[in-house]
This record gives structure tokens, C-alpha cells and sequence, in this order.
């Protein structure tokens, strides 16, 4: 069902491109706005993943990796049977992460510094499970074609008036192009949050799965909502295109489920976890971490987060 309503937004977004296309320029128009959706897409297939690592300032985690964060992902990698991918840290105290890129075989991870001091190692092993689930059914490359979509409904409605306001092919006449410049990038946000949120729950969902217990990614996703409350992203507000790819919204102000919010409400997204949880009960879990003291970057204690000698571990990150 997730998966039918995600294609059938994808088609409300294409053809609401088109539409405004063909009442902008007739079939010509519709033509250009193909071709203009045709070359965006094929940049943002190429480049988005590079771009939106670059505007969050992410550095790779390198094979020297002392935290045992790349062991962790490696580990969920092969509990999710996909590929291994990038692995990004983002010098920000907001506690986050996203996924980014194409495909699975070109994809990565980006966690950022907030989310490995303040997570215990089974909530940011949940954490690490979402972003290999939107991975997995491919959320990325749809969030970039939906984002490359509704930029480009943006640009051709800012540009109405000059395109074809008076034009006598232009079959909205002077009004109808004033409100199509408004009401047409409103629709395209709206289907492209729509598509965002109906991935978080399934990514939820199958992060679950992969990392053996709901209830791990339930208490992450509350850790993480109360931490952007307090903490700015400053990368991220003044890259606000980016919101619908975190975890939980990186923007201030964000946290009831309403019509313009990006992600579910994080007490609705706990509530389907508690429910998963149950249904779970009984089952046999993934162990994806096997040596719990290969991973001492968390500040906090859990019921596994302290090392076999006992005492709380000193390295937080693999940036000390």
C-alpha cells in the first residue's frame, strides 16, 4: 500500500508539471517543461548525493575509524543485505542523520556528531536501520525526483507572467496565471510531503526489522525530537530543501503532525513502533552488534552501552 500511494503522488506531481506546462504554452509548453524535468532529474541522479553532503559540511569516516561506527554500519549493512555504504559524520551538536544517493550500490550514511553522544548503542543502531531501510526501497532517489519536481513546478510559476501571462496560447489568462503561480508550487509541496511522510513510516517499519526491536528506534526517535527542539541545525535552516531527508526535522518549530510538516508526528511514529513491537513479540532478533565493546562513542549508559571493564567509555566519536 505504502509503495501504491507513493507511485500514485509521483504521478500527481509529474502530471501537475505538465498540466501547468501545457496551460502556460499549449503543447509546446508541455514540451519544455518535459525536457527542463528531463535534464534536472538527470543532474539530481548524478549529484545529489554530493551536493547535499557538501551543504551539510559532512566529512567521511575514514578505515581508521576508532568509534567502531563503520563496524556497526557494516554490520546492519549485511543485516539488510545490501551493500556497504558511505559513511559520513556531520560537526553539528544536533543529534540526526540521513541517507543520501542514487542507488544502493552508491548510496550513504551521514550521522551527525549530537546523535552518537547522545544515543545509547542500541537506539543509534535504529537510527542507522532507517536510513539503510530508505536506502533499501530506494526513498532517496525518490526524494530527489519529487524535490527536482517540485522546484521545478516553483520556477515555471515564478515565471508565468514573463513566460506567457498575455501570450494567446496561454489558456489561463492573466488571473488564472496569478493564482497558478501560487497555487501550483503549494500543491507540489504538499505531494512531496506527502511522499515524505508515507516513506518515514515505511522506513520505520523496516529499520525495525533490520535492527531486531522497535522499541530501540521508538526511544531513539524521541532522544532525537527533543534534541532538534533545543539544538539549531544552522546547516540545515539555511538549507530547508533538505528537512524532508532527516530522521526527524531539523527545522525549529516543526513538531505537531500538520498539513505542511515533512515527517509524521514523532508520538504517531512511536505509536506504530509500540504497535510493531507486539506484533514482533516472540521473534527471533538480528544481533547486529556482537561485540559491544568495539563501540565506545556514546556518553550514555544503557543496559549494554557500558564496556565489559565496567566503566563508562572516554571516546565519543570517531572525530577524537
Amino acid at each position: 500500500m505504502g509503495y501504491m500511494k507513493t507511485g500514485l503522488l509521483m504521478a500527481a506531481m509529474t502530471g501537475l508539471f505538465l498540466a501547468l506546462g501545457y496551460l502556460l504554452g499549449g503543447t509546446t509548453g508541455m514540451g519544455l517543461a518535459f525536457v527542463v524535468a528531463a535534464g534536472i532529474n538527470v543532474f539530481g541522479w548524478w549529484n545529489s548525493d554530493k551536493m547535499v553532503l557538501r551543504m551539510h559540511n559532512a566529512h567521511p569516516v575514514g578505515t581508521d575509524d576508532r568509534s567502531g561506527l563503520l563496524q556497526l554500519v557494516h554490520e546492519l549493512a549485511q543485516n539488510a543485505a545490501l551493500p556497504m555504504p558511505a559513511v559520513y559524520l556531520i560537526e553539528t551538536a544536533q543529534p540526526n542523520a540521513f541517507a543520501t544517493g542514487r542507488n544502493p550500490e552508491n548510496a550513504a550514511v551521514a550521522v551527525t556528531a549530537g546523535l552518537m553522544q547522545s544515543l545509547s548503542r542500541e537506539e543509534l543502531a535504529a537510527v542507522i536501520a532507517h536510513e539503510l531501510a530508505h536506502i533499501k526501497h530506494r526513498d532517496t532517489l525518490i526524494m530527489t525526483i519529487t524535490a527536482s519536481f517540485a522546484g521545478a513546478i516553483s520556477m515555471l510559476a515564478n515565471f508565468a507572467l514573463f513566460f506567457g501571462g498575455n501570450r494567446d496560447n496561454n489558456r489561463l489568462g492573466l488571473i488564472g496565471t496569478i493564482a497558478m503561480m501560487v497555487l501550483a508550487p503549494l500543491a507540489a509541496a504538499l505531494v512531496q510531503m506527502a511522499i515524505s511522510r508515507t516513506r518515514e513510516y515505511a522506513a520505520d517499519k523496516e529499520g525495525a526489522q533490520i535492527c531486531g526491536d522497535p522499541m530501540w528506534l521508538a526511544s531513539a526517535l524521541k532522544r532525537i525530537q527533543s534534541g532538534a527542539r533545543q539544538i539549531d541545525n544552522d546547516a540545515a535552516e539555511r538549507n530547508p530543501a533538505t528537512a524532508h531527508m532527516f530522521i526527524i526535522n531539523p527545522l525549529n518549530g516543526q513538531g505537531r503532525d500538520k498539513l505542511f510538516s515533512t515527517h509524521p508526528a514523532t508520538e504517531n511514529r512511536i505509536a506504530a513502533l509500540q504497535a510493531l513491537a507486539k506484533e514482533m513479540k516472540g521473534t527471533r532478533r538480528p544481533a547486529p552488534m556482537t561485540k559491544t565493546d568495539r563501540y565506545p562513542f556514546t556518553g550514555r549508559d544503557s543496559a549494554t552501552s557500558v564496556p565489559r571493564s565496567g566503566r563508562r567509555a572516554q571516546q565519543k566519536g570517531p572525530w577524537t
